[in-house]
Order: C-alpha cells, then structure tokens, then sequence
C-alpha cells in the first residue's frame, strides 16, 4: 500500500511541478549523533526534509520541514552541503542537503500528522537496518570520509 501512495504522489507532484527540488538535514545532537525519521507512506529511514513548495525558498522549506518532521527549529542558518540529482528515483529531482550541528537548533513540538512512523539518534558510523541507501552515502560523506557524489543514491 506505501508503494501505491508513493507513487500517487510522486505522480501529482510530476504533474504539478515539471522539476522537483527537496532539503534534507543531517541534524546533529550533542552526542554527535544523527536524526533519522521512518515515514508512513514509504519504507526505510531518511534524515528529515521533504518538498519545496512553489515560490518558497529553500531555507523556509528546511525550516518548515524541521519543525513539522524532527520538532527542530534553527536559531542559526544551517551550511549547505551539496546539491545531489536524484533523477534515477524521480526524473528531474535534485535534493539540497544541508548540515545542522548541535547548538545551532532548539527542541519544539514537530506538527507533523500521520507522517511520521518513528524517530531515532543514530551513531552515524553505525546507521540503523533499514537505512536508504542515499542516507547512508550522506552519512559516509559528512562522517566517514567518502568524497561527495553529485547523486544522491547513484544505480549500482
């Protein structure tokens, strides 16, 4: 049934935007740790974001999304990270990422309703099963090592 809803909306969002673009943040505790979210409609855990609306900047989008996936508002502008294509998921789609350490976000209540299945602060070198594998490539680029890739979850 996830499947069938994922794809339904990716289909209305084709339809209503020819090009998609999304945020994403790793948001870092005071451990050092990462917050990850499972969503409803669709399987495996992502670092909190979602859509950018028509007309809305990308920073409002974070912003919103944080608060209404993660219960995080920033008191400081995060850094970008990069921007990655995800054409291979969804045509034409590219994702900012952007990088929110500790200190520079507070805790709020998250709005979300019925979107999010569960949360969790990972060990970002020990990420948890089930993780997508773009999430998991974010994580060996912020925290292992690996050079960033201009694709967010390349074929293999």
């Amino acid at each position: 049934m996830s499947k069938i809803r994922t794809r339904l909306f990716q289909s209305w969002f084709r339809l209503s935007r020819p090009m998609t673009l999304g945020v994403r943040a790793a948001v870092e505790n005071e451990a050092g740790h990462v917050f990850l979210v499972r969503h409803t409609y669709m399987s495996g855990w992502f670092m909190p974001g979602g859509g950018i609306e028509r007309g809305e900047p990308a920073l409002d989008a974070l912003h919103r999304e944080l608060v209404e996936e993660a219960g995080v508002k920033l008191v400081t502008e995060p850094r970008l990270v990069s921007v990655y294509s995800n054409h291979h998921n969804f045509p034409n789609d590219h994702v900012l990422l952007y990088r929110v350490p500790w200190g520079s976000w507070e805790p709020v209540k998250a709005t979300s309703r019925g979107e999010i299945a569960e949360t969790a602060w990972v060990n970002p070198a020990a990420p948890p099963d089930g993780i997508t594998r773009g999430t998991r490539l974010r994580l060996e680029e912020l925290y292992g090592g690996l050079p960033v890739s201009p694709y967010w979850a390349p074929r293999t």
